[in-house]
């Protein structure tokens, strides 16, 4: 019988994993497959750990990794990911947002012979009006630069095992699992699902953090801020040939050139620009070694 790996990344939610855990024995008891829960603590500062090796005395086919520290959902994702030992593996958040009923159809779609099947949100939820409108435009750029529709795209994933394979073999550590989803390729179809109201707990992003985490996405998998800075370069090389021609033309019709406000106010522009333009060379620069120096993605604490 085919086995399905069900990965759940985990920081501070002992106020869902219990309810996590019923809620997907229910929905899934009837499915026609071996089940393995891949828990992993991305070192909670609550009582997840203790809740988590609790089901796991109770349920054996109940697993968890524990991290020695706090090292993000991403190397949440690809520890599960390492550790999964199913034909096929479904990623999704403990809080439930991601409704388990979909699940049972995803496996159907697998079985018709899909190797990736995405789930694509119908709809967001209670996001704030910041939320949506950020997501919306890191989503449209980040699409734009990939050439594929990432918009409404989520962790909430179902992989076949080759698939799984190979997002293994992958020898970088800054990862971005949406987006390398997508890159491998495969068969590949989607499947639409609402997203749900959490059934305990708080969210545990914040818009700085949404905000870092948009940001180092877009740096680990695409060159597109290197390419807004080229693209605001030629801009302003093509605003001072205007204006140099407008001062030429300017001086030869005897007009007096109005100076300085003007002037301090391209040099301010022009130093911001540069300062940004630095900055995000820099962030390259910074991923550049982080890779190189070739430490791992996460440190395992414990695990059963």
């Amino acid at each position: 019988m085919a086995m399905l790996s069900i990965i759940v990344p985990c920081y501070n939610e002992e106020a869902v994993v219990d309810r996590f855990y019923e809620v997907m024995q229910d929905t899934l008891q009837k499915l026609p497959m071996q089940k393995e829960y891949i828990f992993v603590d991305d070192g909670s500062k609550d009582k997840t750990l203790e809740l988590l090796q609790s089901l796991n005395k109770r349920d054996p086919s109940a697993h968890y990794v524990s991290f020695s520290r706090n090292f993000g959902k991403e190397a949440a994702i690809f520890a599960g990911l390492h550790e999964a030992k199913g034909d096929a593996v479904v990623v999704m958040d403990v809080d439930l947002q991601h409704p388990p009923e979909t699940i049972l159809e995803m496996v159907e779609l697998w079985k018709e012979g899909y190797e990736v099947i995405e789930g694509v949100k119908s709809s967001r939820g209670r996001e704030s009006i910041m939320h949506r409108v950020m997501a919306g435009s890191f989503y449209s750029l980040i699409s734009r630069f990939m050439g594929m529709d990432m918009k409404n795209s989520s962790d909430f994933k179902f992989l076949d095992r080759k698939v799984v394979e190979v997002l293994c073999s992958l020898r970088e550590r800054n990862t971005f699992f949406r987006a390398l989803s997508f890159w491998v390729g495969f068969k590949t179809t989607n499947i639409p699902y609402d997203v749900q109201e959490r059934v305990g707990g708080t969210t545990k992003w914040s818009l700085i953090s949404l905000v870092k985490y948009a940001i180092q996405n877009m740096i680990s998998f695409t060159f597109a801020p290197l390419y807004m800075i080229i693209t605001a370069g030629i801009i302003f090389v093509i605003l001072g040939l205007m204006l140099a021609i407008d001062a030429i033309v300017d001086h030869i019709n005897g007009i007096a050139v109005a100076g300085y406000p003007t002037l301090v106010v391209l040099l301010v522009f022009a130093t911001g620009c540069i300062m940004f333009s630095i900055g995000i060379i820099g962030v390259y620069i910074a991923k550049i070694y982080d890779e190189i120096k070739e430490r791992p993605q996460y440190i395992v604490r414990d695990r059963a």
